[in-house]
């Protein structure tokens, strides 16, 4: 009987390891990516993977968070291997039981992200995403055509900018920062409170003149605009242009956010999802990942081979000393979300 009981424990310990293994449904060398167009740089990241392990690296394309999960829980976690997504995308999808957890025993260098990226809302054990850059809008400005003394959003307000700001178009960033200049959370959904963003945006019309999601860096620099409130890559591409440009970290706070790498639960290729994100944690192709986004680094090691270009940028050192007054916007019940695209949608017909 003691025989016996030892044999169906050693039989129950290898059934264990092989699940616990991380193999390819498909035994092929192929690696699915689903993220956003130009997001990872193929000749400077996926082209080296592909050359070392010998790994055909296919890209496909979304066009925002949402499309990202519509498609994925349309084939249940499956066709694709690694998904690069925002944080409260990420939190739904971890939620939803569409991730699968990280295999440590390859992604070894996983301590290598800085601390502070680690713990959060949207994998707070730490088991299913990779940080891979990190940033948070902020306000750029011309201080040879400005003559206020701009220190966060309300400051926008002044007679003196009119038709000279440009701002992010974006629902939730831009109402957002409205509401933590008011002294409210980015993601409330008090009616009162959207209603006092909503007038502020409406105060803020005639100093207006131009909402781009992108490349509002391109208007500053041009002069069409003296004031600009964008994307971190967009204000570290300006001040990279014109170093005498002034920079804001809003008074009221900031606005914060992750963009992150997970591996779907049914996964076709996981083993060589994880090889890839073992291989983007490196060192030497984290510093390669920073110089290419214009974000925040996440990897620790890879700023240090960064060295100055990175430490020197006041962008990235004042964001990274500044994440003690941080919120991150958080995905909302689709009515709650309706309430600021609506509050958006009036803004902007309203020009």
């Amino acid at each position: 009987m003691k025989k016996l009981f030892a044999v169906l424990l050693a039989l129950a310990m290898l059934s264990a390891c092989a699940v616990a293994e991380t193999v390819n449904q498909k035994d092929e060398p192929v690696l699915n990516i689903f993220t956003w167009e130009g997001y990872i740089d193929y000749s400077t990241v996926i082209q080296p993977f592909e050359e070392e392990t010998g790994i055909k690296v296919n890209y496909a394309t979304f066009a925002s968070n949402e499309e990202m999960y519509e498609k994925l829980s349309a084939v249940n976690g499956g066709d694709y291997d690694i998904v690069l997504a925002s944080d409260y995308m990420l939190n739904t999808t971890r939620e939803a039981g569409l991730m699968q957890k990280l295999d440590k025993s390859i992604v070894t260098n996983y301590g290598n992200l800085d601390e502070t990226f680690l713990g959060q809302y949207f994998d707070p054990d730490n088991e299913y995403v990779f940080p891979y850059v990190s940033g948070g809008p902020l306000i750029i400005y011309n201080p040879d055509e400005v003559s206020v003394d701009i220190k966060g959003m309300k400051d926008l307000l002044d007679p003196s900018l009119a038709d000279s700001v440009g701002l992010i178009d974006d629902a939730r960033v831009t109402v957002g920062l409205t509401l933590r200049s008011l002294g409210y959370s980015m993601n409330t959904t008090d009616e009162a409170q959207l209603a006092e963003a909503a007038a502020m945006l409406e105060a803020l019309k005639p100093n207006l003149h131009i909402l781009e999601y992108e490349n509002l860096h391109n208007f500053l620099l041009s002069g069409d605009i003296s004031v600009a409130y964008t994307f971190t890559p967009f204000v570290a591409l300006a001040l990279e242009a014109n170093p005498d440009l002034k920079i804001v970290y809003p008074e009221e706070g900031l606005g914060f956010g992750v963009d992150g790498c997970f591996i779907p639960v049914n996964a076709p290729h996981a083993k060589n999802a994880n090889l890839f994100i073992e291989y983007m944690l490196r060192p030497e192709v984290g510093a390669t990942i920073t110089q290419w986004q214009y974000y925040c680094c996440t990897n620790v090691p890879a700023r240090e081979i960064l060295g100055d270009w990175y430490y020197g940028n006041a962008v990235f050192t004042g964001l990274i000393d500044r994440l003690d007054d941080i919120e991150f916007i958080k995905n909302l019940p689709i009515a709650d979300e309706q309430k600021f695209q609506d509050i958006w949608t009036t803004f902007k017909l309203s020009l």
